[in-house]
């Protein structure tokens, strides 16, 4: 007689967090739990990972900013302008543990990252659109980061779908899609094809996705805001929310706005976002502000 082993597969946090937001609807009600002074100039975040109590943050600092031309130039609206990319590392007192400088000459601008439990993916591009990108993966423990790809457009969130083996990048805006496929030792094989084939456009309209994290099953997770205006020359009103996508086909599996301010007004999904499991819901962190910035932290439970 021939016993049988039943082993159960237990869903890792990505996963548990993707499931649990399919059941999050527009009236889930956030609770503020507490909030993190970071103690220093943060410039502008793009990106946040959290792992165990330490975030890594990326942010662009701007030297000069971009100007636009009269008349494109190039196939590009404006200048490049000058600045330098970074991916801060903060305890969970807000406290500066390290700082990574990241990109070269005009390429500067880091983006959403992500985490596979072994390396940070951080994409830094030009600060304008149709641009250039430099992909990196960063060894946390030693803040040292490896060129993996060069990219001929903005790539402003970046994804490791390591069920696939694969990268998933989102343009500036988050209107085009793009997919690379790696080998065992993480370095790109598609690299060479032309980027039209790589290429899926976004028909979501709704988000422009600001940071985005693999979600396991061939998910990922992004927030971002979108900007209402009822006329030209208003005020603008920023609603938050966040996509859950199918990287099979880029369309969204589920949508919810994200109806979370700051006292100024701010959108919490305007920068940096981190969602984790907690309890029988989830835990949430966003860094909306520039320069002086808090880290706000938020539960929701689902049904």
């Amino acid at each position: 007689m021939v016993a049988l082993a039943l082993v159960i597969v237990q869903p890792d946090a990505a996963s548990i967090v993707a499931d649990r937001v399919m059941r999050l609807g527009r009236d889930a009600p956030w609770k503020p739990v507490s909030s993190i002074a970071v103690s220093f100039p943060t410039h502008h975040p793009q990106g946040m990972v959290k792992i165990g109590d330490t975030f890594f943050v990326s942010s662009v600092e701007v030297k000069v900013p971009t100007s636009r031309f009269p008349t494109p130039v190039d196939g590009h609206d404006r200048d490049p302008g000058q600045g330098v990319g970074h991916l801060f590392k903060i305890d969970r007192n807000g406290k500066l543990l390290g700082d990574l400088p990241l990109g070269e000459g005009t390429i500067y601008h880091p983006g959403g990252i992500d985490y596979d439990g072994t390396n940070i993916w951080v994409p830094v591009a030009e600060y304008r659109p149709d641009s250039r990108s430099i992909i990196y993966r960063v060894d946390p423990s030693r803040m040292m980061a490896t060129e993996v790809l060069r990219f001929a457009d903005h790539i402003g969130a970046i994804v490791h779908n390591t069920d696939d083996h694969t990268l998933h990048g989102a343009s500036w805006g988050s209107r085009r899609f793009y997919r690379w496929t790696l080998n065992q030792d993480l370095k790109v094989t598609n690299a060479e094809v032309p980027p039209d084939t790589l290429r899926m456009l976004n028909t979501s309209h709704y988000l422009d996705y600001q940071d985005c994290k693999y979600a396991g099953q061939r998910r990922m997770l992004c927030t971002g805001v979108t900007e209402l205006r009822q006329r030209p020359d208003g005020p603008p009103f920023r609603l938050g929310g966040m996509d859950l996508v199918d990287l099979a086909d880029g369309r969204p599996r589920h949508q919810v706005p994200i109806l979370l301010w700051t006292a100024s007004g701010l959108d919490m999904t305007h920068n940096p976002v981190w969602i984790e499991p907690h309890g029988t819901g989830l835990r949430g962190y966003f860094m909306p502000e520039d320069n002086t910035s808090m880290i706000y932290v938020y539960d929701v439970e689902v049904n």
